[in-house]
């Protein structure tokens, strides 16, 4: 980690190149699909040949694979990291839902993406059903805790239902973001559950 005051070091050329790729290959996976966008297409994109880019990437699966785990770098600490108990999750989820308001290409990504993905044949397949299956685990395991004692859904049914209902939000947000408001809507699911109000401060609390 970088001490404070201290500048981080300069990216190499290489280092670069490879930013300018992979920002290409997201902006045209976000607005066609995966499927639908040839390694020729990013390159002419990004201002290099065909050749370029493949010196950088040997194949569009591992650009691909490369435009996911970006995201993750960001935002797999606020889920898996080991200083983050059940309550902390839950807000970790609602800051993750605010904050993909400021990133309407990433969102648009993964929405297309994980629709994509269902095909088993789909170099992001396995990605995907990995990605599923570690937050369910992690929000039952949460919900199991937070929600012990109390009437409703089982922890692993409401591990499903917020992830449906963030995933879905997006989709609107998408088509109508001046219409939705996804954070809001999470909030009121953890209300709901009983996680949140004047007994259970939580991300109703925030400002």
């Amino acid at each position: 980690m970088t001490e404070p005051g201290r500048a981080q070091p300069r990216m190499t050329k290489g280092e670069r190149t490879r930013r300018r790729i992979i920002d290409s290959a997201s902006e045209l996976f976000a607005k066609s699909g995966y499927l639908a966008v040839s390694l020729r297409d990013i390159a002419a994109h990004a201002g290099l040949t065909h050749a370029g880019v493949l010196h950088h990437f040997p194949s569009k699966e591992a650009m691909l694979l490369r435009v996911l785990s970006r995201r993750d770098e960001v935002n797999a600490p606020l889920v898996l990291g080991p200083d983050v108990d059940p309550r902390k999750l839950v807000d970790n989820l609602v800051t993750i839902t605010e904050r993909n308001t400021g990133t309407p290409g990433l969102v648009a990504l993964y929405a297309k993406l994980s629709v994509e993905a269902t095909d088993p044949e789909h170099p992001a397949h396995a990605y995907f059903q990995g990605r599923y299956r570690i937050l369910r685990e992690r929000l039952t395991e949460a919900f199991a805790v937070l929600l012990a004692d109390r009437p409703g859904p089982s922890p692993a049914v409401a591990a499903q239902q917020l992830l449906a209902l963030m995933d879905g939000l997006q989709t609107q947000w998408l088509l109508d973001p001046d219409s939705v408001d996804m954070r809001a809507a999470v909030v009121s699911f953890t209300h709901i559950l009983g996680l949140t109000g004047p007994e259970c401060p939580g991300p109703t609390d925030q400002p």
